[in-house]
């Protein structure tokens, strides 16, 4: 291929072979003119005479024959050490008797080199999906936190501190046993297509409250010009209840499941929590539980509208929904 310092680009080259070819010039003569060597100037005419204007394009740099290229059965057996024990080049290496910088280029070029790109449960290579339209799939689930005592968690305060802090909040004491907070149920909904997100935070998780706040949020998302066609949930028993199946029918959204013990599934939303997580609930220091519900609905405007989202392509979750009231005023 050329590059930035050749001598002769395709079109030159082209010229330089039919100056000799066809107009009958030295090849002499044809290097000096275009101040390249005479192998170089030789080179060029013998494949135009060969095969025509096509042999002075660039071409592959690939070897015809690679003799100590890697086996198949070796690549095989690195990929299997890689799948079912996630061995890094050096321990792949070590089992083997190869080199470590040739089972990475072995796993480079089968695109196993990140974990990331293995699914942790059955070693298989990530298959990742997107719906094309949004509303055509959203993703429901519920992630617990333990909420904050007054004065602050043990996190920020440290582990004496924030056991004074939960036993000196107001309705934690429970006679004969350790001070408890409770937890928060935060019920979260993401769109697959876009990713937009929608959060509440409720005390339990039963079915008559997963259902309201699968009302409250196909409205929200309606609001919005997105029509929810589907839902998908894991198989908790709020979700496998007759009030969710006759709630998702009287909507027009058709109910799916997530495979059992396959949380991958629903990775989207998974990740989401993860995100949920580092960004809102564990940021930043917060001295009660209600200062840190205060601050969901404005992590989830700069969620939705600010953050970029690197599953699609850096941009916020909000500008794939392209037909929001007002937009292109």
């Amino acid at each position: 291929m050329s590059h930035a310092n050749a001598a002769l680009t395709p079109r030159h080259r082209l010229r330089i072979a039919r100056l000799i070819i066809d107009d009958g010039w030295p090849v002499a003569q044809a290097a000096r003119q275009f101040n390249v060597s005479w192998p170089t100037a030789n080179r060029w005419a013998t494949r135009y005479a060969a095969m025509g204007a096509e042999g002075v394009q660039d071409r592959s740099s690939r070897p015809h024959h690679s003799p100590t290229r890697t086996t198949p059965e070796l690549v095989r057996k690195i990929g299997h050490l890689r799948w079912k024990q996630r061995l890094g080049p050096v321990g792949i290496g070590a089992q083997l008797g190869i080199p470590a910088s040739t089972v990475h280029a072995v796993l480079v070029r089968c695109r196993l080199n990140r974990l990331g790109y293995i699914d942790k449960r059955t070693g298989e290579v990530v298959r990742r999906y997107e719906h094309d339209t949004p509303g055509a799939m959203i993703h429901v689930d519920v992630t617990k936190f333990g909420n904050i005592p007054d004065g602050g968690g043990h996190r920020y305060v440290g582990r004496c501190q924030g056991n004074r802090n939960r036993a000196g909040t107001p309705g934690a004491r429970t006679p004969g046993k350790a001070p408890n907070v409770g937890k928060a149920f935060v019920h979260t909904v993401i769109d697959d297509h876009s990713r937009v997100a929608y959060a509440e935070i409720h005390a339990d998780e039963t079915a008559a409250t997963a259902v309201g706040v699968l009302q409250r949020a196909v409205s929200w998302f309606a609001a919005r010009g997105v029509k929810v066609e589907r839902v998908l949930s894991d198989n908790g028993s709020a979700y496998k209840s007759h009030l969710w199946r006759d709630t998702c029918t009287e909507l027009g959204i058709t109910p799916k499941k997530t495979r059992p013990y396959r949380p991958q599934t629903n990775g989207k939303i998974e990740r989401f929590h993860r995100t949920l997580a580092d960004g809102w609930a564990y940021k930043k220091f917060y001295p009660t539980e209600t200062a840190r519900r205060n601050a969901l609905p404005a992590w989830l405007h700069e969620y939705n509208h600010h953050r970029p989202h690197t599953a699609i392509g850096g941009h916020p979750p909000i500008s794939r929904l392209t037909n929001l009231p007002g937009q292109y005023i």
